[in-house]
């Protein structure tokens, strides 16, 4: 509880005190008023400046209003009818400074909950200098800097390790508890804390490009995306104020006013307090604190699991999900290719090894890298030259005076160079040496251990299609797509080509239903931007999928894909479960106040009561571990 939430509740506490007392003291006539009314100044006076500052800066309808006009009339009206009896008017600001200070202590509490999910920033990056470490601010740090990460403490920027093994944690970014080990060698990023030994990092990049710096950012500006559903409860608020406002007017002066023209008694103090009353009910705290908070625990409990969801917008897209389409490689499939066999060589098989890790020497997608790895020797550069990358289809080098051609068959079919085919599972790369074709190496990737399980659980949450888009061979697209259980596969796409698929696919759906893509983030760009939620599996390392995509896994495991939906639709059903709770109570006490039978403290349930209600559901978005 901060000093602002304290001081409200000794008010409380001193009001509350004040009126027990009072209840007890037979005081009557000025000095009973005088007593009352330094009770209600005392726990209301912050209410009364909000709504005169509102009147002043032309906001005259909002919640402030509504009670200081409902409890400053309830105060006239005893002093008008001589009662005495002020206690009505001080219990309703009572009970709604209990309300506001309840609202304010459940926000806080949800927004420390994502601020300790997401206290990843480091305060600072140690640098070695003259046998010491001293601690700079990371903004500070250049790139190629060599920084030293102690047991206990925060990488601050994503680097190499180039000494030193150790355990990370990185539950904060994954929301995994299983420590991750690495070694020299091994890429890092900051966010993760340094469990065991002490490494050396090399800095790849500045500090406000780093990953920490990435989704700091994200999560910041997730509020600024509003949702239909938000965007409409502030219209709502908007109109709805000032229509109860006229409306508690026309109730307190037109059914007096007909009375007297048709010879009754007016009684104007009864429609005057049915008036009051109304406003009081009326005060629409409860969708305009429990709507937005909601969407923020559903963004913070996402947070948690290692979902980062840019916007309330996208969470509310995300539960109409009907279509998932899946890249393969780095998806659903493990993205670490390895060399399994050579086939139809003309020359011997180390030799053609060589002149295809050469030739791919300055590409990095993970198959040119397989081929690297399975070379396992230093690569002398200068012995490639030309080097010409055709997109989609492979690359042309020079290699000791020898143009070498690596590719798949449409590279081959391009140049017309005659090739084999192959029947082996996997990725085929074929190589001509002078226009002559050389053979062709098979590489494989092995499926996610939790892809399969991730596909039946989608089908569970009532996804009525998944698709796989690849650019592999048909034959192995199939086979994948047969193991997993996928619904369809399209094979041998260009990158270009998956965009296109995906506008056959979105122009065949009904526009209610809603197209999640899932990539790896690698050339998947315009197709996460394309879909109606773009979803960049294990992209901690990739800006651009960060950029592009609206739902940002801090892990590559593809459950964490159905886990979102799951937590988008538990979210929503939270924010609908709230506006129809807090119209149906509020419009049906609205009507018994109006004919009467509603009084002063049946109006503080209707506002306070409701509004507590609806605030305690919207903290059940932040629990989704068990979804």
């Amino acid at each position: 509880m901060n000093k602002k939430q304290k001081k409200v509740l000794i008010r409380i506490i001193i009001s509350a005190c004040m009126l027990v007392t009072l209840f007890f003291i037979p005081v009557t006539g000025i000095l009973r008023l005088a007593l009352y009314l330094a009770v209600y100044i005392i726990i209301g006076y912050d209410i009364l400046l909000k709504a005169w500052k509102g009147i002043l800066n032309r906001r005259v309808f909002d919640e402030n209003f509504l009670m200081a006009i409902a409890t400053v009339g309830a105060f006239a009206l005893a002093i008008y009818e001589k009662s005495g009896d002020y206690v009505e008017a001080i219990a309703v600001m009572l009970f709604y400074q209990v309300g506001e200070l309840f609202q304010s202590c459940a926000v806080g509490k949800s927004r420390r909950n994502i601020s300790e999910l997401m206290d990843i920033r480091p305060d600072y990056a140690n640098i070695e200098i003259n046998g010491e470490l001293v601690q700079m601010d990371p903004d500070e740090i250049q790139i190629g800097s060599i920084i030293v990460v102690q047991p206990g403490e925060r990488i601050p920027i994503d680097g190499i390790i180039i000494n030193g093994t150790s355990s990370l944690n990185t539950s904060a970014l994954t929301g995994e508890s299983v420590p991750r080990d690495v070694k020299t060698g091994d890429e890092i990023i900051s966010g993760c804390i340094n469990m065991t030994g002490v490494l050396k990092v090399r800095t790849t990049k500045e500090f406000g490009e780093s990953t920490v710096s990435k989704i700091l950012e994200l999560v910041e500006n997730s509020s600024s995306h509003k949702s239909k559903s938000e965007n409409f409860i502030s219209k709502f608020a908007r109109i709805y104020t000032p229509i109860v406002c006229y409306s508690a007017l026309a109730l307190a002066i037109l059914p007096p006013f007909v009375s007297m023209i048709l010879g009754m008694h007016p009684c104007w103090e009864s429609w005057i307090y049915r008036a009051l009353t109304f406003l009081v009910i009326s005060c629409p705290c409860a969708l305009v604190i429990s709507v937005p908070l909601s969407f923020f625990a559903g963004l913070g409990g996402a947070s948690k699991e290692g979902i980062l969801i840019k916007g309330s917008n996208y969470l509310e897209t995300l539960s109409k999900t009907k279509y998932v389409v899946f890249d393969k490689t780095g998806t659903l499939t493990q993205g670490i290719f390895e060399v399994n066999g050579i086939h139809h060589s003309t020359i011997s098989d180390d030799k053609l090894l060589e002149y295809a890790a050469l030739a791919e020497c300055a590409s990095s997608h993970p198959i040119s890298k397989s081929i690297q790895r399975a070379y396992g020797k230093e690569i002398d550069r200068s012995r490639i030259s030309d080097i010409e990358e055709i997109s989609g289809h492979g690359i042309i080098a020079k290699v000791d005076d020898v143009t070498v051609t690596v590719g798949n068959s449409k590279l081959m079919k391009m140049l017309k160079i005659p090739y084999n085919e192959c029947s082996s599972c996997g990725t085929v790369v074929h190589m001509a040496l002078n226009g002559e074709y050389a053979g062709h190496i098979v590489i494989s990737d092995a499926l996610k251990p939790n892809s399969k399980q991730a596909i039946k659980e989608l089908k569970k949450a009532g996804i009525c299609k998944i698709i796989m888009l690849t650019g592999d061979r048909k034959e192995t697209a199939d086979k994948t797509a047969a193991e997993l259980g996928v619904d369809e596969a399209k094979s041998e796409l260009l990158p270009a080509d998956k965009v296109g698929e995906l506008e056959k696919i979105i122009n065949a759906k009904s526009e209610r239903a809603k197209l999640v893509f899932a990539g790896d983030g690698i050339n998947d760009a315009p197709v996460l931007t394309r879909a109606d939620i773009g979803i960049a599996m294990g992209a901690m390392g990739s800006d651009a999928a960060i950029e592009a995509a609206d739902v940002v896994l801090m892990d590559d495991d593809p459950m964490k894909i159905s886990k979102s939906i799951k937590i988008s639709r538990k979210c929503i059903g939270i924010v609908y479960q709230n506006i129809a709770f807090a119209l149906i109570i509020k419009l049906g006490c609205l009507a018994l106040g109006a004919v009467g039978i509603a009084n002063m403290w049946f109006a503080i349930f209707a506002d306070v009561g409701v509004a507590v209600i609806a605030i305690l559901n919207a903290i059940r978005a932040l629990r989704v571990s068990k979804l």
